[in-house]
């Protein structure tokens, strides 16, 4: 197998990018990426942020677009979206959080997966793919078995993909590599997240996460894209963009 893309989640940059959108996406390729994650578009047309992107000969593969479940426009809403991101060209749709609550029912996390596959129908009929992205409680187990593999197994897999958040996986008490392979195929997209043992996140290869094992069953996986997140940061985002770049550098992975 070869080597996934790396590339970086704009939320990484947000408080630059509130700022100057158009600006930070090209302070981003000037540090090197080729790759982007949107999460937002502050306002600018989908024309405006493709020409952007086209001058600045970056891929944006992916996009996160939260789904207002408690909204009663929520579909409405999602396929004003979805419009968005089909026009800019983006090929896959990932919802990055769900409200499921600290303490969900079996109930809750059928209910979650009944939204989650609306979604997927709404983002498939324009031609996109549809994905999720998990944090921690995901991984806490309901009536024995844990939530995001009641979701994997509910949802088929031509309906929903995996995009593995690898540093929540271990805050969650799992191995990265194992949920890697457990679910390979059915990942094309998996998130670099290093957090220390404080539960503060940090630059890849400064926190907890094994990233040789885990990088190796992202290859061994065929992933195709592994896209950089970061939150909180010693210094400042761009400059943890840019160490974060470095790192994957120095290691052949750009």
């Amino acid at each position: 197998m070869s080597k996934p893309q790396v590339g970086i989640q704009l939320y990484s940059v947000r408080d630059r990018s509130e700022k100057d959108f158009l600006g930070t996406i090209r302070e981003i390729a000037d540090i090197g990426y080729k790759n982007v994650e949107l999460a937002g578009y502050y306002g600018f047309s989908a024309k405006e942020v493709g020409q952007t992107l086209k001058d600045c000969e970056l891929n944006a593969n992916s996009a996160h677009v939260g789904l207002k479940v408690n909204d009663p426009e929520i579909w409405d809403n999602l396929k004003t979206q979805v419009e968005y991101y089909a026009e800019l060209g983006v090929k896959r749709f990932i919802v990055p959080y769900y409200p499921l609550g600290d303490n969900p029912s079996l109930d809750d996390v059928n209910k979650m997966a009944d939204n989650l596959t609306e979604a997927s129908k709404i983002v498939r009929a324009a031609g996109l793919e549809f994905g999720y992205h998990n944090h921690a409680f995901e991984f806490k187990p309901v009536e024995g078995k844990l939530v995001i593999d009641h979701i994997m197994e509910r949802i088929p897999a031509d309906q929903l993909f995996a995009e593995f958040d690898l540093g929540w996986v271990q805050v969650a008490g799992q191995d990265p590599a194992e949920y890697i392979k457990k679910y390979a195929g059915r990942l094309p997209v998996v998130h670099a997240k290093d957090f220390k043992a404080d539960g503060k996140d940090t630059e890849i290869g400064k926190g907890t996460v094994d990233w040789d094992s885990a990088l190796a069953a992202c290859e061994a996986a065929g992933v195709e894209y592994v896209i950089i997140e970061q939150e909180q940061y010693d210094v400042s985002s761009l400059e943890s963009a840019k160490l974060n770049y470095v790192w994957f550098k120095e290691r052949g992975w750009i």
